[in-house]
């Protein structure tokens, strides 16, 4: 019926879809890592961590107990939203795919992803005020608007808001803090301020919510969800904060670390 809630949660076709698709992911991270170790120096274990981590939350988002009952709860839903927006991107970040694509792909192939990241295209979308505007924006876009209650009956919306929260995520984090090559790195000051104006929408928003429900959202539900939303994503926000003064600091003491990319070393 056009106004029931669509339960993508469960484990019907799409909950297993997705789940192998995780699984898949997972398992292609460990061949990749097997088959770069033949060629180069070993791949830090922890980056296979952090790699299978950021896939966990990505999953638990869309399919399990917490996806089931984000339809029926506004706090449950944020909790999804930390977890595939904000989490499992930064996790993902930290495990450096591209670095590990780059080393298993053969020298023609690495040049032609080379080339893409050099492109104007992707120079754009990880630019921190493009990422934070899809970002943010897109968050004030969805809880603001009949987005919200509208998605939950239109499962094609519902699938592209998620994969849109995810994706914003990423490119958002990747702006501010990255461990694969980026070819046109911003200045750490540039990235900071920028930093700073998307933390405080993401925090007014929040705070906008306390007060402002969703559409269809009963308003203690509203007041939890937004509570969450502004201690989990500061949580979070702080990892990034760190990462970035750790790369400013050793951008300082180049004599400590020996390397050119001060992440490096995470």
């Amino acid at each position: 019926m056009a106004n029931e809630h669509i339960h993508h949660g469960g484990m019907g076709a799409g909950g297993l879809a997705a789940l192998m698709t995780f699984a898949a992911a997972m398992l292609l991270y460990v061949f990749a890592v097997k088959r770069s170790n033949m060629k180069f120096s070993p791949w830090p274990v922890h980056r296979i961590f952090f790699w299978i981590a950021g896939m966990s939350c990505a999953a638990a988002s869309v399919v399990g107990p917490i996806a089931e009952r984000a339809h029926s709860s506004f706090t449950y839903h944020m909790a999804a939203h930390l977890l595939l927006g904000m989490l499992a991107p930064l996790l993902i970040v930290i495990s450096a795919p591209l670095t590990l694509l780059l080393r298993t792909v053969n020298v023609r192939m690495a040049r032609r992803f080379t080339f893409i990241l050099k492109s104007t295209p992707v120079r754009l979308l990880t630019d921190p005020i493009t990422a934070s505007l899809l970002n943010m924006g897109g968050l004030w876009i969805l809880y603001t608007t009949d987005l919200y209650q509208i998605m939950h009956h239109n499962w094609i919306l519902l699938v592209l808001i998620h994969i849109h929260i995810f994706l914003a995520g990423y490119l958002f984090t990747v702006s501010m803090v990255t461990f694969d090559p980026a070819p046109y790195k911003p200045s750490i000051y540039y990235r900071s301020v920028v930093l700073v104006l998307a933390l405080a929408s993401h925090g007014i928003l929040a705070k906008y919510l306390y007060g402002n429900p969703p559409a269809g959202v009963p308003a203690g539900d509203s007041e939890t969800g937004a509570l969450l939303m502004y201690y989990g994503g500061d949580a979070i926000d702080m990892v990034i904060i760190f990462l970035l003064c750790l790369e400013w600091y050793r951008c300082q003491t180049p004599h400590r670390s020996g390397r050119h990319n001060p992440a490096v070393n995470i």
